[in-house]
C-alpha cells in the first residue's frame, strides 16, 4: 500500500499505513487487538478517519465496524474485498499451503452462509468498492464463477451497502498501484462517488 500511501499524502492526506498479523491472528482478533490503536493513531492527527483498505483488510474493518463507528464524514474504500467470501478459500482451505500463506483468517473468507464475511451486517458509513476483472492467476481463475481479478470474483466483491461499485481492469495482487484506481481512491474520499 506504499504507493497509494504517497499519493494520498500528495493530495494532502496525513496517513498511517499499518501491517497486521494476518498469519496468526483471526479476523476478530485482529480487528479487535490492532484496529483500535490505529484509531487512536489517526484522532491525534485528524478528525475525519478514512480506511483505505485492500482484499481481507476490507472484511476486518467491517467486522471492526459492527460494534464501532468512525467519526461523522468519514469513508471507506474497499479494494477487492471478498464481501461474500472467496471460492478459492472454499476450494484450499484444507490444504497445508494455503493454511501457512493466510493463516487463522484465510480459513474464515469461505463463501458458506456461516463464513465471517457472510454473517456480517451492514455499517453506517460511506462505503465505495473497487474490484478488478483482469487475472494474473488464471488456475486460481478457473475455480472462480463470472469476472474475477484471480482471487475474488466482481459478484462477490459487492456490499449492499455500497454507495458506488467500480470494476477496473487490474488483478488483485497489484489493483492499489494503478494511477487510475489512486484517483479513484480520492474522488471518493472527498466526494463520495467514483468519477466516470
Amino acid at each position: 500500500m506504499l504507493p497509494m500511501e504517497k499519493y494520498l499524502q500528495g493530495h494532502g492526506y496525513r496517513t498511517i499505513n499499518r501491517d497486521y498479523p494476518s498469519r496468526s491472528q483471526t479476523i476478530e482478533q485482529i480487528a479487535n487487538n490492532s484496529i483500535p490503536k490505529y484509531i487512536e493513531e489517526c484522532k491525534k492527527i485528524a478528525n475525519k478517519i478514512h480506511f483505505v483498505t485492500h482484499s481481507l483488510g476490507g472484511i476486518i474493518i467491517r467486522y471492526y465496524l459492527q460494534s464501532n463507528s468512525l467519526p461523522e464524514g468519514s469513508r471507506v474504500v474497499l479494494l477487492c474485498p471478498p464481501n461474500k467470501g472467496s471460492e478459492i478459500a472454499d476450494r484450499l482451505r484444507d490444504s497445508a499451503w494455503y493454511k501457512w500463506l493466510t493463516g487463522p483468517a484465510g480459513q474464515q473468507l469461505t463463501t458458506d452462509s456461516n463464513s465471517v464475511p457472510n454473517k456480517l451486517k451492514s455499517i453506517a458509513c460511506d462505503v465505495g468498492v473497487i474490484t478488478g476483472k483482469r487475472t494474473l492467476e488464471p488456475w486460481f481463475s478457473r475455480l472462480i464463477p463470472g469476472e474475477d481479478d484471480g482471487k475474488v470474483s466482481v459478484e462477490n466483491a459487492r456490499l449492499a451497502e455500497m454507495k458506488d461499485f467500480l470494476v477496473v481492469d487490474h488483478s488483485h495482487t497489484f489493483i492499489m498501484n494503478s494511477d487510475d484506481v489512486k484517483k479513484q481512491v480520492v474522488n471518493f474520499l472527498r466526494h463520495g462517488y467514483f468519477n466516470r
